[in-house]
């Protein structure tokens, strides 16, 4: 029973970090439009900012400032959110797949930089003895990881709270609006690009907080820790729960992380050790067929985004095309 309690706390905290991303993408996807194939990228800002900030200090490297538990966050989401904002700024009044190609190439730039700057990151070694919360108090590794899941489990409530009331405030409707039809929002003295910059830069900073988190959780980040496959990861959760509802986000990465870990656990059992490497291959595999399925069920998520009611009449959102 106890081993089944650590399991489940271990799951429970990644699938949360997993939403935390989910709902950065929903911001800028389900509600601006925003494209953003980058989320690795934003994700690795987060956790080498809060490794630098909070982190020991090691023989050759930059960074160890053992700053509080607290500021390593702030920190984390305010360095993803300066390279969203210097992303931004020269792509986000172009069209929508210019910001795609750029993002892929941030993400990747990024995994490289990583990889190779050994002084700010370790470099192919990562980074080892990232702090957890209260590290004072000797609870033992379930009680730390508990913890942790407890503190996420937190994060995630307050900015489910704070994106909710964002997305129905003046603020997210005229995002809505932008998304739906730019020119007509244009016509209302509404700026677009003013508007996609700031859900950008807040949606970004949400995915550092979520590398922040995970980083704290591991204990170690390495390069290979955010390859582009987490970007297509957050995406299918994303994509299965249904953008434009941040409830969507939440239940799509619960939903999703377990498919991809379950499917995980079953490829090791199932296949042979001379093919175990292909688990992985098995596991993208599953994940495709699942989101060729809701898309063909259920196309606008399992919990789509709410309609609207408009002078008695129903109105779907996206029926003005993004």
């Amino acid at each position: 029973m106890s081993g089944l309690a650590s399991y489940l706390v271990f799951f429970l905290a990644q699938a949360l970090v997993f939403a935390i991303l989910c709902l950065g993408l929903n911001l800028q996807w389900g509600y601006t439009g925003l494209f953003n194939i980058g989320v690795s990228g934003f994700h690795l800002v987060g956790a080498y900012a809060f490794a630098l900030l909070c982190g020991p200090p090691h023989a050759g490297q930059i960074g160890g400032l053992q700053l509080p538990f607290a500021l390593g966050l702030v920190g984390s989401m305010a360095a993803a959110a300066a390279v969203a904002f210097v992303v931004g700024i020269p792509t986000l009044r172009l069209r929508e797949d210019y910001l795609a190609i750029v993002t892929i190439g941030i993400g990747s730039t990024l995994q490289l930089v990583a990889l190779n700057a050994a002084r700010l990151t370790g470099g192919s070694r990562g980074f080892t003895d990232i702090p957890r919360p209260l590290p004072a108090l000797a609870l033992g590794v379930f009680g730390r990881n508990l913890l942790l899941l407890g503190l996420v489990l937190a994060l995630v409530v307050a900015l489910y709270a704070a994106l909710e009331a964002m997305v129905r405030s003046p603020w997210g409707r005229v995002l809505k609006a932008i998304r739906e039809d730019e020119r007509a929002a244009a016509a209302l003295g509404k700026s677009a690009f003013a508007y996609r910059l700031q859900s950008f830069v807040i949606g970004s900073a949400v995915m550092g907080l979520g590398g922040a988190l995970y980083a704290s959780f591991i204990g170690y980040i390495s390069p290979e820790d955010f390859m582009p496959i987490l970007t297509f990861q957050v995406w299918s959760m994303l994509i299965v729960g249904g953008s434009g509802n941040n409830k969507g986000a939440l239940l799509g990465a619960l939903l999703m992380w377990a498919v991809w870990t379950a499917s995980g656990s079953a490829a090791q059992l199932v296949l042979p050790a001379t093919m175990q490497v292909k688990g992985g291959a098995a596991q993208i595999i599953l994940i495709g067929l699942v989101l060729m399925v809701v898309l063909v069920l259920r196309p606008r998520g399992l919990i789509g985004e709410e309609a609207v009611v408009s002078h008695g009449a129903w109105i779907e959102p996206g029926a003005a095309g993004r």
